[in-house]
């Protein structure tokens, strides 16, 4: 049973940067994608960023040259680094383990991500 648990969130003011850890319970972190998802009030929850076992990266275009995804193995986390944080960022942040494009574990708690204009 994988369990994901966020944190890092917190209210910040545009231009501003946060950084999201991801801690991964069980064997799998190290030959598993993993990415980071956001959910905004009364939006469907959308994949932001993903890194593959071999540490290949992919961005959705709202976040690409301003969020950097990265993974410790040995510490079987993923990090979320956000800069240049704009108001329409706001969002609960999840991880999950991803199977192609498909997220395959429970979903954690989140961690919340606020930013002020």
């Amino acid at each position: 049973q994988v369990q994901l648990a966020e944190s890092g969130g917190g209210l910040v003011q545009a231009g501003g940067s946060l950084r999201l850890s991801c801690v991964v319970s069980g064997s799998i972190f190290g030959i598993r994608t993993m990415g980071w998802y956001r959910q905004a009030p009364g939006k469907q929850r959308e994949l932001v960023a993903s890194i593959t076992s071999d540490y290949t990266t992919n961005y959705a275009d709202s976040v690409k040259g301003r969020f950097t995804i990265s993974r410790d193995n040995a510490k079987n986390t993923v990090y979320l680094q956000m800069n240049s944080l704009k108001p329409e960022d706001t969002a609960v942040y999840y991880c999950n383990v991803l199977l192609g494009l498909r997220p395959i574990a429970d979903w954690g708690q989140g961690t919340q991500v606020t930013v002020s204009s």
